[in-house]
């Protein structure tokens, strides 16, 4: 392995440890201010935190030149507000749904999203793999042991979080669709902007938005706008010009991993043996989905 590429899994192993601590972040948030209130006032700082690096990637110094740039202007404008719609979607449902379940189990039932994209693939007629279906199997029998009790009942905070990882998985493919049409960071900073205005908006209309309870709220916003939404993102395309695919899959998906493990120490969260044993096979479920076949040859040229 070069320095490169050591450097690369490095920054991507950092990246999963960033997103998987953030879960907790959003959990301690919502001890002063509402789901809405905190997604709203996240997303918007990580917009801010990526702007400068939108406007230095087409070379303009004003956050309203490149809606002026023909077709491009259309993508930019157009393709954020599509991707940020979904986006908030998502986010809403899963910052809801950590009210009412773990942070520890928001984190697996979110990564479901890397099994669920191949999916949604198959409908647009591209072919899922043998490791797609396996992934999606082994991902539903862990599911069924994390969350589904034994009078067969499933919390709402986990019906929630499924829900939202359906979510995820189009955001994935929406990103996918528009990225040849548009700069990364454009993209980014567009989708954040609408995430974030289109979740204080519906906070002031659902919540109490107070200037004691964002004071409160304080280090886990800043955590998750500026960390987890703005560096952690830099992180990630960064280090995927030089990591190999097998790698990313590999050191992305412990963002899961990291979020159990955040939310034992820091939270005092426990899943109990039946759920480990299913976050175990859903963490098998997402390897597979991603890894073959593709990332078994990515493994054998490691």
């Amino acid at each position: 392995m070069g320095s490169r590429e050591f450097k690369a899994d490095i920054l991507l192993l950092l990246t999963a440890l960033i997103w998987g601590l953030a879960f907790v972040a959003q959990r301690l948030g919502m001890d002063h201010v509402g789901p809405f209130t905190f997604n709203g006032v996240r997303f918007l700082l990580g917009a801010g935190a990526l702007l400068p690096l939108a406007l230095r990637s087409a070379g303009q110094s004003h956050p309203s030149d490149f809606l002026r740039s023909g077709r491009g202007g259309f993508f930019n404008l157009w393709g954020g507000l599509l991707a940020g719609s979904v986006l908030f979607a998502g986010a809403t449902l899963q910052q809801v749904g950590l009210v009412y379940t773990t942070a520890g189990k928001a984190g697996f039932i979110t990564g479901l999203y890397v099994v669920i994209v191949p999916m949604i693939g198959m409908i647009f007629r591209q072919k899922a793999t043998v490791g797609d279906w396996l992934g999606a199997v082994a991902a539903a029998v862990g599911l069924y042991f994390l969350s589904v009790t034994e009078d067969l009942t499933m919390s709402f905070g986990d019906v929630l979080e499924l829900v939202g990882a359906v979510f995820w998985a189009g955001h994935v493919c929406l990103i996918g669709w528009l990225s040849p049409r548009m700069r990364a960071t454009q993209l980014a900073c567009g989708q954040y902007a609408v995430c974030g205005l289109l979740s204080l908006a519906t906070a002031f209309f659902t919540e109490t938005v107070t200037v004691q309870g964002l004071s409160g709220a304080l280090y886990p916003i800043l955590y998750g706008g500026l960390l987890s939404v703005g560096l952690a993102y830099t992180l990630q395309v960064v280090a995927q010009r030089d990591a190999k695919p097998a790698h990313a899959a590999i050191l992305l998906s412990l963002e899961a991993v990291f979020a159990a493990l955040a939310g034992w120490l820091l939270l005092d969260e426990s899943m109990g043996s039946r759920g480990l044993f299913g976050c175990t096979l859903m963490m098998g479920g997402m390897l597979a989905s991603q890894l073959w076949p593709k990332g078994t040859k990515a493994l054998e040229a490691a």
